[in-house]
Parts: C-alpha cells; structure tokens; sequence
C-alpha cells in the first residue's frame, strides 16, 4: 500500500529556531491561559486490526512508513525529556492499535522505570490483549483502557467489519485477573446502530467490575462524514440510562479529567460520560500529544503540529528539543472551536492521532 501525503505541517529543524514570545521561563508545558499539561497521550502506531464504522473506512487506510515511525531509541528519549525536563506525570499508550507495536512489553518497562515514574496506561481495542495483560503488568502498566461500543455480536461484526467481540471480552477479564485496575471500557454511541446498547453496556460492566464510560462521536473519522445530527450527545445518553438506572452527580473531584462522573443507583459503582462536543472540557485540559511519526500537537483537533522526529534526527540537544515541545504549547489554542463557525476537522484521522 502506498502512501499518501496528508500536507502535514513540520517547523525546520535549525537549532535555536524555536521561540514563544512572551513565555515566562517555566519548565513547564505551559500556555497562555494559565494551563499545565502533565499528562502525555503517545501513539505508538497507526495501524489497526478493527475497521470502525466512524473511524476507517472498510479497506483501511494507508499507514506511515516504517522509516516515519519512532524508533523505540527516539520514542524513549522523547519520553525520558517529557518526564525529566517538562513535568508530564501520566503517560497514556495509544494508537491505533498499541498492542500491534512489536516489543511493546519492552517499551513498557523501559517507561516505567523512568524517573519520576510516570503513572502508565493504555487505550487499545483488546484484541490478543488476553493474552497479554499479565506481562503488560508485569512490565509495568497500571491500568488499561478498551474501546467497546457493544456487548451483541452482530452489532460488533457490523460497527468494527470484524467477528471479534469474543476476544475483546476475553482482553477485559484477562486485564482484571492481571490487576490492571481500574478496568475502563469506552463506547461511542451512533444513531441507529448501537444506540440501543447503553443499558446492555452499563449492565455489563457494572456485572464485570468494570468502569465505563460513554464518549460522544467526534470529528475525527478519516472519512470526514462525521454529522452533527448523528451524534448521540452527552444529554441523550443520559436519558437512555436513566430509563434503567438512577443517576446522581458523583461527589469526586473532576478536575482535568474528561469525564463527567454519575453514581448509579447510588454508588458506588459509577459510569462516565465524556461529552468532547456539547460539553467541552478545555478550560480544565492537561493533556499533550505525540504521534507515532513524532509530532506534537497541543490538541486533539490541532491543524499545526511540531517535528521532533526531525530535531532528533538532526542531532538537537535534549534542551532544544524541550523547548521545541514548549513553545508547541504555549500556543495552544483556548479550544477546539468544533462548536464556532469554520471549525475545520483535522487532516489526520483518529487513528493516526492517537486517543
């Protein structure tokens, strides 16, 4: 499969060519509405073994090529600046699909015994995480994040164009036996084809010892056919729960976390809802991204991305590239603006973003 050139931005890779006017001198990865970004979205890869509906279309996408992806040498130096010299505390895996990332057990006890150690997470679609699981703990992983938008097999084969639920049930449990607690399963919600599945996925989780957590659609299919109408929103999935369940407001501190939180029946068991379009959660974000070829970007809806790949290569310093990583925050925009007129959707898709 051949690659197709998505017109990404890069910066040039001059040392000493990145300045943000008006920075105070802060280690940190600040911005200038007083936000601190301490936890670090990595995408490992870009590929996928599922072809979700609102993510991919059926045949796929064409994936970076080897030589564009980090190395695990340039990946963990990255990793090692982010820690030591900017502050991030949480390090979350992601892809595409992560496990598909060779070596990824080595990668994982090489970041967990960075120091500070980071807290260390992964978002994956489970599949072959069964067997898995225990050695990611054993290597270091918290805890475990799996992308699950029905527990009925035929909506599965229909949503992801793969037989496959069967082996995702078998990743949750196996991640549980393994301790990687606490289990969290996400779910988007699409009209007219799992909608129907909200109470079926809480009672199932609730069944599991799992935590879920509901993500409204957003514009990030390679397709760009995401519509506002389609979207099951934050309210309407609230609603369909509550024709099962009580709700109340969780009494725990949100703060930069994107869910908002709902006992049910009381507690203490909970289910989240993030709600990225109706209820945007920006003024409180913490997070930075890096994407499997080395780009920064200050959000998940960012058109402009900064080129680590090419200052490492190039030979940077360490310092020059943290300050690269700076200054790509310090101009981080108040919001994703999905809601203002001319919002334009990112050229790269989900899956080569990283969640």
């Amino acid at each position: 499969m051949t690659a197709v050139d998505l017109g990404l931005p890069r910066v040039p890779s001059t040392r000493g060519s990145f300045s943000a006017p008006g920075r105070p001198d802060d280690p940190a990865l600040i911005d200038t509405f007083g936000r601190v970004a301490t936890d670090l979205r990595v995408s490992l890869t870009d590929k996928c073994n599922l072809r979700c509906t609102y993510c991919m279309p059926a045949e796929g996408l064409p994936w970076l090529p080897s030589e564009q992806v980090l190395t695990d040498e340039e990946l963990l130096r990255l990793l090692r600046i982010a820690v030591e010299r900017l502050g991030i505390t949480d390090i979350r895996l992601t892809g595409g699909e992560p496990l598909l990332r060779p070596g990824l057990e080595g990668l994982v006890a090489e970041i967990a015994a960075l120091r500070p150690r980071p807290r260390l997470s992964m978002t994956t679609n489970g599949i072959g995480l069964a067997k898995r699981a225990a050695a990611l703990a054993s290597a270091g992983l918290d805890r475990i994040n799996v992308s699950l938008d029905t527990v009925d097999r035929e909506t599965f084969r229909r949503l992801t164009r793969r037989d496959r639920l069967s082996h995702v049930l078998a990743g949750l449990a196996a991640a549980r036996d393994a301790g990687l607690a606490p289990v969290k399963v996400n779910a988007v919600l699409l009209r007219g084809t799992n909608d129907q599945e909200a109470v079926p996925l809480l009672r199932y989780c609730l069944d599991h010892g799992y935590h879920l957590r509901f993500i409204e659609q957003m514009p990030l299919d390679a397709q760009h056919g995401w519509n506002r109408a389609d979207m099951i929103t934050a309210e309407e999935i609230l609603g369909l729960l509550r024709a099962e369940f009580d709700l109340t407001p969780s009494p725990a501190r949100r703060g930069g976390a994107p869910a908002e939180r709902w006992l049910v029946d009381g507690g203490p068991a909970e289910v989240g809802v993030i709600a990225s379009v109706t209820r945007p959660f920006c003024a409180a974000c913490e997070r930075t991204r890096l994407t499997a070829d080395g780009a920064i970007r200050s959000c998940l809806f960012s058109n402009d991305e900064t080129d680590l790949r090419a200052l490492v290569r190039a030979g940077a310093r360490d310092e020059e590239v943290a300050d690269a990583w700076r200054a790509t925050m310090w101009g981080k925009l108040a919001g994703h603006e999905i809601n203002e007129a001319g919002f334009a959707q990112p050229i790269r898709p989900m899956s080569a973003i990283g969640g």
